[in-house]
C-alpha cells in the first residue's frame, strides 16, 4: 500500500511537471568541470552556496538535475556525467590507487560508449576529455589547485560546457534516456507487485535520503541482503518483485517529499511525511498547521477542522481543499542501513479532519493565564512525558515509538497508546505537579479509552462542582488544603504538595487524616472571613465523601484525583485574577 501510494504520487507530480521523468534525479553537486571544445579542463566552477547553519556560515552543495546515479554496494560502478573525483578525474584521498584507476576506467568506458557517436559539441568535448585526460596530471593542474583538498573529500562533480551543464544538452540527454530504457529492457521481466504490470525487475532499490538519524548517503526502504530474508533461492529484489519503474517512482516521490524541509516534521526519532492525491501541496500545509503548528489561533484551526469534518470545501492559502481527497501520512525511523516504517495512515482528508477535531475536543481544558499556546500539537503532547530540560541542557528524548503510535491513534480515532499515560504518570510522580498539558492528556485518554461512566463524568473542561466521585473530590480537597497552607504561610517555599501529593493520590486513607489535622492549625492563623471561607469549602468537600477512604487507588482513580487537583487549582487562580481585574 505504501509503495502504491507513493508511485501514484510520483505520477501525479509528473503530470504537474513537478518531478523528473524516469532516469533523472536531483543530486547535490559541489563543482563543475568546465571543458572547452577540445575536451581540455579550463576551470573548476563552484556550484555551492552559502548557508547559515546554527552560528556558522558554510558552503553547501546545490541540487542539479542529472542522470540518476547507480546504487553502489562495494564494487566499481560509474555514474553518467555526475560523480566524485575518483571516477571523473581518477584521483581521491582513499589511498587505494589501483581501485581509483579502476573507477576512472569504468567512467571512461561508460562515457565513451554513450557519447562516441552523439553529434553534439558538448558530447564531443566529454569524449575528448576522457580520451586525453591523464589522472597523474590532476595534482599539478592549475584549475584544480585552489580547491584541491575539498575536491578530494568526495563531493559530486559534473561536466560543464558552454555556460551550462552537459546534462542539459538535448542530444546528450537523449543518449542517456535511450541507454536507460535499453538497460531496463535487458533486465529480467516480472509481474510488478506495485503496478500489476510486467516490467524489468529492480534487484536493488534506490536510496532514500533525508530521514533524520539515517545514513547521510541514503538508506533502503526495501532490501534483502542476508539469506534469512530470502526464500526459494531468490536473490535481492526477486524476493518481492518490484519493477524498475515502480522502484524509481516511489523513491523519487519519497525523496521529493523529504527534500521539502518545510513540509517534513520530526517527533522523537520519527520523520513524518504527508501528501494528498493529485499532488496539491495546500493539503500538506493544512495538515501540518493543524497537527504540529502552534502559530494559528485555536479558533481558526478548529473552524477549519469542523468545516472539513462536515464535508464542506474550505480555502487554505488561496487553494480550495476537498474533504473527499485521499490523504496519506507516513512515519519513518532510522534502522541501521534501512528505514523502519513507524506507521502508515490513509483515508480522506475530511476523515482526518473529523478525527483530529474529536481529538482536540477531548484535549480542551481550562488553562493558566500564562499559557499562551492555544492548542497542544503532537510534539508538545509527547514532550509532556519527559522531564523539562534545564537551561543549556539537551532535552530528554521521549519513547521512540510514542510519537508514531500517538499520531496513528489520533488520525484513526483509536484508543490512545498506554505508553502516553505511563509517561504522564511518571512525570507527575516525579514533579508532584499537574501541568496543563498533562491534565489535557489525562482527560483525553480516559474519555477515549475508558468505559467507566463515573470516571468520564469528571473529565470536563472546567471544574465539575457537582461531582461526588471520590477520587475527584479528594483531588479537589487536596488543592484546598494546599491553598489553606499557602494563605497561612505566604512565604513558604514547599507546600504539602511537595511532600504528600503522590501518597495522597495513591494511598489516601493514610494521608488525608494527617492533612486535615494540619489544616486546622493553618486555619487558626487566618483572619475570620478567610478562615470561615476555607472551613466551609473543606466541609462541603468532606460532605461529598460518603464512603471510607480507600487504602489504595487505581491508576484511573489517581488520574481523576490529579484532574480534580488541577481543576480546583485553576478555579482558585481564575477567581483571584477576576478579583484583581475588578
Amino acid at each position: 500500500m505504501i509503495l502504491q501510494a507513493l508511485t501514484q504520487y510520483y505520477e501525479d507530480l509528473l503530470a504537474l511537471g513537478k518531478i523528473e521523468r524516469p532516469g533523472w534525479s536531483k543530486t547535490k553537486v559541489s563543482y563543475g568541470l568546465v571543458l572547452n571544445e577540445d575536451g581540455q579542463l579550463t576551470q573548476l566552477t563552484h556550484l555551492q552556496k552559502e548557508l547559515v547553519r546554527g552560528k556558522k556560515t558554510v558552503l553547501a552543495p546545490q541540487d542539479h538535475l542529472v542522470p540518476s546515479p547507480a546504487k553502489r554496494a562495494s564494487g566499481v560502478l560509474a555514474n553518467f556525467l555526475c560523480d566524485n573525483s575518483g571516477y571523473l578525474l581518477g584521483v581521491d584521498s582513499k589511498g587505494k590507487p589501483a581501485r581509483t584507476a579502476e573507477c576512472f576506467a569504468a567512467a571512461k568506458t561508460l562515457h565513451l560508449e554513450l557519447l562516441q557517436h552523439v553529434d553534439s559539441p558538448a558530447a564531443r568535448a566529454v569524449v575528448r576529455f576522457f580520451e586525453h585526460w591523464e589522472p597523474a596530471q590532476a595534482v599539478s593542474h592549475p584549475a584544480l589547485q585552489e580547491d584541491w583538498d575539498d575536491l578530494l573529500k568526495g563531493g559530486n562533480l559534473i561536466f560543464w560546457y558552454g555556460n551550462a551543464p552537459v546534462a542539459q544538452d538535448p542530444a546528450v540527454a537523449d543518449a542517456w534516456t535511450q541507454h536507460y530504457e535499453a538497460s531496463d529492457d535487458a533486465a529480467e521481466p516480472i509481474r510488478c507487485l506495485v503496478t500489476g504490470r510486467c516490467g524489468p525487475l529492480a534487484r536493488l532499490h534506490p536510496n532514500i535520503k533525508g530521514v533524520a538519524g539515517a545514513q547521510s548517503s541514503g538508506a533502503s526502504l526495501v532490501s534483502f541482503n542476508a539469506s534469512a530474508f530470502c526464500s526459494y533461492d531468490h536473490e535481492q529484489g526477486a524476493n518481492a518483485p518490484v519493477s524498475e519503474y515502480a522502484a524509481f517512482a516511489y523513491a523519487a516521490a519519497l525523496n521529493t517529499l523529504l527534500s521539502d524541509r518545510d513540509r517534513v516534521c520530526r517527533v522523537g526519532d520519527t520523520t513524518i511525511l504527508c501528501w494528498a492525491a493529485g499532488g496539491q501541496s495546500a493539503y500538506q500545509d493544512c495538515f501540518i498547521a493543524n497537527i504540529f503548528g502552534d502559530s494559528y489561533s485555536e479558533k481558526d484551526l478548529l473552524s477549519t477542522l469542523h468545516h472539513l469534518a462536515q464535508g464542506e470545501h474550505i480555502v487554505w492559502n488561496d487553494d480550495q481543499l476537498d474533504p473527499n481527497t485521499l490523504f496519506y501520512v507516513l512515519g519513518l525511523a532510522p534502522n541501521a542501513a534501512r528505514l523502519s516504517v513507524r506507521f502508515f495512515w490513509q483515508n480522506t482528508f475530511g476523515m482526518m479532519a473529523r478525527n483530529l477535531a474529536r481529538h482536540y475536543d477531548r484535549l480542551e481544558i481550562i488553562r493558566p493565564s500564562y499559557d499562551k499556546f492555544p492548542t497542544l500539537p503532537i510534539w508538545r503532547l509527547v514532550q509532556e512525558t519527559v522531564r523539562k530540560p534545564s537551561p543549556g541542557a539537551r532535552p530528554a528524548e521521549p519513547n521512540p515509538r510514542l510519537a508514531g503510535d500517538l499520531l496513528l491513534a489520533v488520525l484513526s480515532d483509536m484508543p490512545y497508546p498506554a505508553t502516553l499515560l505511563d509517561g504522564i504518570a511518571l512525570r507527575i510522580r516525579a514533579e508532584r505537579n499537574v501541568s496543563r498539558g498533562q491534565a489535557s492528556i489525562i482527560k483525553a485518554y480516559y474519555l477515549r479509552n475508558s468505559s467507566n461512566s463515573k470516571l468520564k463524568e469528571v473529565m470536563t473542561v472546567e471544574l465539575n462542582e457537582q461531582s461526588t466521585y471520590l477520587p475527584y473530590v479528594l483531588g479537589r480537597l487536596f488543592a484546598v488544603l494546599e491553598a489553606v497552607q499557602q494563605s497561612a504561610n505566604p512565604s513558604i517555599n514547599a507546600t504539602i504538595k511537595d511532600r504528600y501529593f503522590n501518597s495522597a493520590s495513591a494511598t489516601p486513607s493514610s494521608v488525608f487524616p494527617l492533612l486535615i489535622n494540619l489544616a486546622q492549625k493553618h486555619l487558626a492563623k487566618l483572619d475570620g472571613g478567610l478562615s470561615l471561607y476555607y472551613q466551609r469549602k473543606i466541609a462541603d468537600l468532606i460532605d461529598r465523601i460518603t464512603q471510607t477512604l480507600p487504602a489504595r487507588m487505581t491508576l484511573p482513580e489517581q488520574g481523576a484525583f490529579q484532574l480534580g487537583y488541577y481543576h480546583e487549582t485553576q478555579k482558585r487562580y481564575t477567581s483571584k485574577s477576576k478579583k484583581e481585574e475588578q
